[in-house]
């Protein structure tokens, strides 16, 4: 992890042999590694500068304190009855000042006090150290690494936090007690969730850790509500005022700040001299905890900090041993550099912040307890006095042991299982109060007291969306590349949307469901047909029924009087064939009053279409023979004779039986009705109808209405016939009725879309068989019942010449 660049020399546990440790200016704070020493062996150390101060760098105290924390654990173990007893650990301290100037230092931790002569021949294990604590930032570390990778030696780093060192390919002998940047941008990422934050900024510093810590957020909140509106690296370049104007051009509110102390520091004390006020600052680990900003002038103007921050876990007597520390107050050369350390005082130590002190003691410990192991030691003295950076490196992979109850753990990827995260928020006094923790053991937990926090412009929590939240039963539409701004669009009727799984789309719903406009779910359509328990079901059946009935007693009554004048003019014979087509026409009424499938919808038709057909044929036949009678035989003699002789009236009908009937046959065959559930007409219904082709069937219908119109014009050809008794204007009368019927039939069934459209149809099937049976039979049945005086031979007779005698 990237933290500020200290001035403190690095610290390296080597072997001391010879009773002396040595102190180079090679770079950056690292604490060194174990390694095996002799147990009859007392090692000697140069007395170590308590002041590391460099003149050419800043002073970081909270550097400086986890430098003599370091020592503090070493001087622990050292001290420790259990620990490695009879075993004492030696170090060198190098100030990282400059890789240029500390590589070389290096160097000579790998060999000891001879320097490394890369064309001598190698005799044996050069290496001197036994294991490698650091470094604190990851470029440094990334820097360093490679040299102790070849050999295996463990390093372990309590500050370096880039994902890169999780790759044990090229990093196989790294471990480290700091949680790796994506645990710190998970942290960060739970809280922008609980806090409802999508439109984000993400400034973080150029360098290994801050690229990688923007690289692992952009790839964990690419399947989340989350937007990275704005992101810039820093730099000793960076233009601070085109960044704020940046962030309120487009209306940021949360601002995410992944950088060191002294990157941080910059960001603040410009947003505080350009008047940025009323934002929201995500603090990393690396800055949270820091003691110089929140106790600037106008911090308090630039909104609220929050952020991710170490636990602040005691070291039993460190503060002891600090004051217990002698300052030296004279100025000298140290690490290769002028050092002045008057000013310094152990209460600033104290004081200081204490970020990252639990890593470097369990990272000492860590190495401690693995030397323990790999020595075989017991609780008065260790079995071996020997040991390999390899053996140790094995021993902290398996590292298992309690450190002020922390159990201290190392994944496969050598990062660490143990520890938290806390939420602290910065209050109004300077102080980082924790608000909230984030576990990783035994499962992610993250968890924030908002009462304790004061948001910069009230008790509510501030809001930083692109676009506000779409209503119930709204669709997002994306407006831009970002995922976070959109515009609300209504989703229609018989559509719906599920926002937990999609919050572009609006999925239509199944044919049996419906929905009105702006619905989160589909709704069940209620399916409708007439049933026979119908009310109007009922009647119009009953009127079929009674329907057969009149035809059956007309049959009876026509029957009994056959060889009367009546019943000879209306037809004879064929009146029986009328009116046992007419019964079987109407069997076609009971399938409209159940549930469609493709019997029933066969049945709604195909009776009536081929018995009715043979109605209107023998009405045709009735209509010609009456104009024959009194026109056409004075005329047409030898026509009417071929008319008799041939049967010509039965010809006509059973030539227009069998053409219907083919013609029925064949489209019902090649298309039969079907049953089809109608969800058009009703948006919250499914009407059940039958789907016929009147394509298809338009032949059969085009004999039916050719039929019609044939009887229709035979019937007008005997308007001028006898008054008193004219079966052509009777005829003429039904034809109206049969018309006037299935217009307003057709009328109805454009106009009214519900489930008694079946009711209507069978009505007007219905009424099409009662306008002949009523209309032409009936009359005939009044007069043989109640008018025989006009039943009779003479009165037809006196009629025929009546007319004869007015026509001529």
């Amino acid at each position: 992890q990237a933290r500020p660049l200290g001035s403190f020399c690095l610290v390296t546990l080597t072997e001391t042999t010879q009773g002396a440790s040595e102190f180079r200016t090679e770079g950056d704070f690292l604490i060194g590694g174990l390694f095996n020493i002799h147990e009859d062996e007392n090692p000697q150390f140069y007395q170590i500068p308590e002041v590391l101060q460099c003149s050419s760098k800043p002073f970081y105290g909270s550097s400086y304190r986890r430098f003599q924390l370091m020592r503090f654990s070493i001087e622990e173990i050292n001290n420790s009855s259990s620990l490695l007893p009879g075993v004492t650990l030696g170090y060198n301290i190098f100030d990282h000042c400059s890789d240029t100037q500390n590589i070389p230092g290096i160097f000579n931790i790998l060999s000891g006090k001879d320097p490394i002569d890369p064309w001598a021949t190698r005799h044996g294990n050069v290496t001197k150290v036994t294991a490698v604590v650091g470094a604190f930032t990851s470029p440094v570390t990334r820097t360093v690494a490679p040299l102790f990778m070849p050999s295996h030696i463990p390093l372990i780093s309590y500050g370096a936090s880039s994902s890169i060192f999780s790759q044990k390919l090229n990093y196989p002998s790294f471990l480290r007690t700091v949680h790796p940047n994506k645990d710190v941008v998970d942290v960060i990422v739970h809280m922008l969730q609980h806090f409802q934050w999508q439109w984000v900024a993400f400034l973080h510093i150029d360098n290994d850790y801050g690229n990688d810590g923007r690289n692992v957020f952009m790839k964990m909140i690419q399947d989340k509500d989350i937007c990275l509106a704005y992101t810039k690296k820093l730099d000793e370049n960076t233009n601070y005022t085109t960044i704020f104007k940046q962030i309120q051009i487009q209306n940021i509110q949360v601002i995410i700040v992944f950088a060191t102390e002294r990157v941080a520091e910059n960001v603040i004390e410009f947003a505080i001299e350009m008047n940025v006020t009323n934002k929201t600052w995500i603090a990393v680990d690396a800055w949270s905890l820091n003691k110089k900003i929140p106790k600037l002038s106008g911090i308090r103007n630039i909104g609220t900090v929050i952020g991710v921050a170490e636990p602040d876990v005691t070291i039993p007597g460190f503060n002891k041993f600090i004051r217990a520390l002698e300052i030296e107050n004279q100025p000298g050369e140290f690490c290769n550099q002028f050092c002045n350390c008057s000013d310094l005082n152990r209460s600033e130590i104290v004081r200081a912040e204490n970020s990252f002190n639990f890593p470097v003691y369990a990272a000492v410990h860590a190495i401690a307890h693995a030397l323990h192991n790999t020595l075989q030691c017991g609780d008065k003295k260790c079995h071996k006095n020997s040991t390999s950076p390899h053996m140790v490196l094995s021993e902290l992979k398996r590292s298992n042991f309690s450190l002020l109850d922390h159990t201290i753990e190392f994944d496969r990827n050598g990062d660490p299982r143990f520890g938290t995260f806390n939420i602290i928020f910065w209050n109004s006094s300077g102080e980082a109060e924790v608000v909230g923790v984030h576990k990783f053991q035994p499962s992610s937990h993250f968890s924030v007291n908002e009462s304790k926090i004061q948001w910069h412009n009230s008790a509510q929590v501030p809001s930083s969306v692109c676009s506000s939240e779409c209503q119930p039963g709204f669709r997002k539409s994306l407006v831009g590349i970002h995922k976070c701004c959109f515009k609300c669009v209504i989703c229609p009727s018989s559509t719906y949307i599920n926002s937990s799984e999609d919050q572009y789309t609006c999925l239509s719903c199944d044919e049996t469901e419906w929905s009105p406009e702006a619905s989160t779910a589909c709704n069940k359509r209620v399916v409708e047909f007439v049933p026979f328990e119908d009310a109007i079901a009922v009647v119009i059946m009953v009127g079929t029924v009674c329907l057969v009935g009149l035809c059956l007693l007309t049959s009876v009554l026509f029957g009994l009087n056959f060889n009367t004048p009546v019943v000879r003019s209306a037809g004879g014979p064929m009146c029986f064939l009328v009116l046992g087509c007419l019964s079987l026409s109407s069997i076609s009424v009971f399938f409209f009053f159940v549930k469609p499938d493709v019997a029933s919808c066969i049945l709604r038709y195909f009776p009536f279409l081929l018995f009715f057909t043979v109605c209107l044929a023998c009405f045709v036949v009735r209509s010609f023979q009456i104009v024959s009678i009194f026109k056409i035989v004075t005329h047409y003699p030898s026509l009417h004779r071929l008319w008799v002789r041939y049967h010509g009236q039965w010809l006509v009908v059973l030539t227009a039986f069998i053409l219907q009937g083919t013609l029925l046959l064949i489209m019902y065959t090649s298309a039969p009705p079907q049953p089809y559930s109608n969800s058009l007409w009703h948006k919250d219904k499914t009407i059940l109808i039958c789907e016929l082709n009147l394509k298809v069937y338009s032949a059969s219908i085009a004999l039916f209405c050719f039929l019609c119109f044939l009887c229709f014009v035979f019937s007008y050809m005997g308007k001028e016939l006898p008054k008193n008794y004219n079966e052509a204007k009777a005829i003429t009368f039904c034809l109206i009725l049969l018309i006037l019927t299935w217009i307003v039939f057709a009328t109805v069934y454009i106009l009214y879309k519900g489930k008694y459209i079946h009711a209507v149809n069978a009505s007007a099937i219905l009424c099409s068989l009662y306008s002949f049976l009523t209309w032409y039979f009936l009359p005939k049945c009044f007069i043989i019942i109640f008018r025989p005086e006009k039943n009779t031979q003479e009165y037809f007779q006196g009629l025929i010449k009546t007319y004869n005698i007015t026509n001529n």
